[in-house]
């Protein structure tokens, strides 16, 4: 009988620069595999919110596999509603589309904003403005969105209707701002982008210049989103009101959901037939997120903040981090000493620390209730990593 890694590797198409570890199961709130156990900083990409297979997810997700597993959107459920509720009236956007990923929860963004000029202005006004370094996707709508040329290859002809501007230049993206421009889609913290915060004064500025054009404004909180960065999503700590949110990973708590936001000038813009998914608004997937929302309240949010910036200091002050960028729960790190971030990822692995990339950063996604011990913990483990490879290197 072949092991797990050879069947993967004999059946599962190589999209995935797999690590070389078997996860089985979670123990203590530690992954396990292979007789070894891992602190989680990756969550499986901002997913695992509270941590793989947390109690009271755990909890919520079986009470519904017993009670209503699926129907389809035809029919009314009680997970789905309760749960567009609670995110309606915590953010004041006013509908909610359900779909199963991101990727998803972008397309609908992106067709509802399409959609609005189409109905207000007529044909010709279909134009997204993304920015270079944005990540939105890999359906080929939202790798068009991306700003990013090494996504835009093999599947071409991409989706026209998007123009890319930098971060942060008021001026490239007032020039850009045409009369073809529908909308301004950002991350307020671009994620595989680099770990990379945008300037509020941009934000608030460019909010400014798309509402003297009835541009909507468009905020992407698939990796941002649901407590990551401190509050519920990150445009609150921005200043800005957007008109579209979409928003999934950490939504679900590690089953697939994604969830676009609307606001009041768009929220009767997607009509019947107009857009659909059979498995958006599953109940298992709502009542899972229903557990992950219920719990981000106001002072949960505060704690997240307090731990986040503790761990903010500790990174601070290592002798081999260069730089420490993001917001939140949601970290990069530029290393220093001729460290290269492969090889430092692979020793923390090797020490029981799962860490992840973003560009040429180290990126860290803690479970957002991640205990200042583990946090020592996992400080430890980075540091023996970084002298391990410094002593390597001077041979």
């Amino acid at each position: 009988m072949k092991n797990i890694k050879e069947l993967d590797k004999q059946y599962i198409a190589g999209t995935y620069g797999r690590f070389d570890i078997q996860l089985d199961c979670v123990k203590d709130g530690m992954l396990c595999g292979e007789d070894k156990q891992y602190i989680d900083f990756g969550t499986g990409i901002g997913v695992t919110a509270f941590g793989a297979c947390d109690g009271e997810w755990v909890t919520a997700v079986i009470n519904q596999t017993k009670t209503l597993s699926h129907t389809s959107n035809l029919y009314y459920t009680a997970p789905c509603a309760k749960l567009a509720q609670m995110l309606c009236e915590r953010t004041g956007m006013k509908k909610v589309f359900f779909g199963n990923s991101g990727a998803e929860a972008n397309e609908c963004a992106i067709k509802c904003a399409r959609k609005y000029s189409y109905d207000k202005y007529g044909e010709g006004r279909k134009t997204i403005i993304t920015l270079v370094n944005s990540f939105h996707g890999r359906t080929l709508l939202t790798l068009s969105a991306t700003g990013q040329d090494v996504f835009h290859q093999y599947f071409g002809p991409f989706v026209d209707g998007f123009k890319h501007v930098p971060a942060n230049d008021l001026d490239a993206l007032r020039e850009a701002l045409t009369d073809d421009v529908c909308g301004f889609m950002f991350e307020c913290v671009q994620g595989e982008g680099g770990v990379i915060a945008l300037d509020g004064e941009y934000l608030r500025a460019a909010e400014k210049l798309c509402r003297e054009k009835d541009i909507l404004l468009i905020c992407d909180e698939v990796q941002t989103g649901n407590g990551r960065t401190g509050s519920l999503y990150s445009y609150e700590q921005f200043g800005i009101t957007p008109d579209i949110v979409s928003t999934a990973k950490g939504l679900g708590g590690g089953l697939p959901i994604g969830a676009c936001l609307m606001g009041e000038a768009v929220e009767n813009t997607l009509t019947p037939s107009s857009h659909g998914s059979t498995f958006g608004g599953n109940p298992i997937a709502c009542a899972g997120a229903v557990s992950i929302i219920s719990r981000l309240d106001e002072n949960y949010l505060c704690d997240i903040r307090s731990r986040a910036k503790y761990l903010w200091d500790k990174l601070s002050a290592l002798s081999f981090v260069e730089s420490v960028s993001g917001l939140g729960f949601m970290i990069g790190l530029v290393l220093k000493d001729g460290l290269e971030t492969k090889a430092f990822i692979n020793a923390c692995a090797e020490r029981g620390l799962l860490v992840l990339s973003a560009k040429t950063k180290v990126r860290l996604l803690p479970p957002l209730n991640t205990s200042i011990e583990t946090m020592d913990k996992a400080i430890s483990i980075m540091t023996e990593a970084a002298q391990s490879l410094i002593s390597k290197s001077n041979g």
